[in-house]
């Protein structure tokens, strides 16, 4: 198929194009100047440009690399992570009878970027594996670099990666288009659908087909979204609280679903508002520490079903800080949101708890863990972070190199441990590592300028240090 035209089947319409390289050729030349070093290039659209730095300066991710590299183990998904993967198999399905005229590959990865799936005919799924284009390989932007899958994740729209726009070399005889699905609350990455194909290019009306794909997939998790809310509302009505006690209900991202008049007035929205089931509705609270206060009690309500807990949360309007009961609502056995008790529960129980159940009394500074919480096979070990020399990132398993060994963070993902560490001497300095200032012993000079961390171990331990990041812990330690 030539000049644009599609073929038809069911649902899906996968328009091609012409041929990889047809008007590329000062994509390539800027490509081959930026690898090579060069600050800026012209020539190269916005959105590719944008990934290329990132990949270089902040993933540092080989340009020369010729196939993807193999997935970590895989997280435990969510429900709706599997409703999406229903969804988006089934678009798959169709999508791949028509991608087979045009030597193509469908794709599903999951939010980090892992290949679940892949369709299409048996002679281009080997084609596609000769580059790792299969199930069990990751296809992040960290990994891969410039492609489909990983740039859809970093985006907010549909995206097209044609050939030399790639920032792999390996990867330029591909021309692909992507889209991510995203949670409805958080806004966070569920899934994303991709389109690859060698040699023939893709039309730029598939974008509209994908970006059509990822809005019906999403109206599925707005609907269920939408009970959820209808269950936060009722918890909130059935909360046994004293006359005038500020309370409100808001969902997993500290969007609120319905406050009283008291609780309005501190959450800075009109206090007559309405119910907001539908997500699209909900406000956004006028307190700045809130999201990151209810993002912590979810991941604690997911480790523990009973778990509640209290604290202090600075009140913009107030000017001081007001105690707040935090408990955790949930339906189906998954943590839909919670609840919010303004005011007092030092001395009591909190607003809400049932009778003689002791009140938990977390201050504020305890709302972000003074331990860092670790596995060692079935058992959960407790570190003061000033045990942790190093932290690893292997994907998104992050390994703590401790005075009791090499552990695994029961935290996922670097930049979380990042958050939760950022005000106890930890300091980024490079992708993959996090490093205790307080555990170096040498800044060891390396080739071309680079830059290791000795720590203090009994054993040589080596830190590398980025290029990026080499002006901040030159300002960290006052050099």
């Amino acid at each position: 198929m030539n000049g644009g035209k599609a073929r038809t089947n069911g649902a899906a319409t996968v328009p091609s194009g012409g041929r990889v390289g047809d008007g590329l050729e000062k994509t390539q030349a800027a490509w081959e100047r930026f690898v090579g070093g060069a600050e800026t290039v012209q020539g190269v659209r916005r959105e590719i440009l944008i990934s290329w730095y990132r990949c270089r300066e902040q993933y540092e991710v080989d340009p020369q690399l010729e196939r993807a590299p193999d997935a970590a183990e895989v997280s435990a998904h969510s429900l709706e992570h599997d409703v999406v993967f229903a969804e988006l198999g089934g678009l798959a399905t169709s999508a791949a009878a028509e991608v087979d005229g045009l030597d193509g590959v469908v794709t599903v990865a999951d939010p980090e970027g892992h290949i679940l799936a892949s369709w299409g005919s048996p002679p281009m799924l080997r084609r596609a594996a000769d580059s790792n284009l299969a199930p069990w390989y990751a296809w992040s932007e960290w990994a891969s670099g410039t492609n489909g899958m990983g740039t859809a994740l970093e985006s907010h729209h549909p995206v097209m990666v044609r050939g030399p726009e790639h920032w792999c070399r390996g990867f330029q005889q591909w021309v692909c288009a992507g889209v991510a699905v995203r949670d409805v609350v958080t806004d966070d990455p569920l899934a994303v659908l991709n389109i690859s194909c060698a040699g023939t290019s893709l039309s730029d009306t598939v974008l509209p087909w994908l970006r059509n794909a990822a809005a019906v997939t999403e109206s599925t998790l707005r609907q269920r979204e939408r009970r959820r809310g209808r269950v936060l509302a009722a918890a909130l009505a059935d909360a046994r609280v004293p006359p005038a006690t500020p309370v409100a209900a808001v969902d997993v991202a500290g969007h609120v679903v319905l406050a009283n008049a008291e609780a309005a007035v501190l959450l800075g929205i009109p206090a007559d508002a309405p119910a907001a089931y539908a997500p699209g509705r909900r406000r956004k609270p006028q307190i700045p520490a809130l999201p990151r206060l209810v993002r912590r009690a979810v991941e604690c309500a997911r480790r523990d079903a009973e778990w509640r807990g209290s604290t202090e949360i600075l009140i913009p309007f107030v000017g001081t800080p007001v105690p707040v009961a935090v408990h955790p609502v949930m339906s189906g056995g998954q943590v839909v949101g919670v609840l919010l008790f303004f005011g007092s529960t030092e001395g009591k129980d909190p607003p809400g708890m049932p009778d003689g159940e002791p009140a938990p009394a977390t201050p504020a500074h305890r709302t972000l863990p003074s331990r860092v919480v670790a596995m060692r096979e079935d058992r959960w070990v407790l570190l003061d972070p000033r045990e942790i020399r190093y932290a690893e990132a292997e994907h998104n398993t992050v390994w703590l190199v401790t005075d009791r060994g090499r552990l695994r963070a029961a935290t996922r993902g670097l930049d979380r441990l990042e958050q939760q560490l950022e005000d106890k001497g930890f300091l980024r300095v490079h992708r993959r590592f996090v490093v205790n200032l307080a555990r170096v012993r040498e800044i060891e000079q390396g080739f071309k300028g680079s830059l290791f961390l000795a720590t203090d171990a009994r054993g040589h331990e080596a830190v590398p240090v980025a290029r990026r990041h080499i002006p901040y812990l030159r300002r960290s330690f006052g050099l």
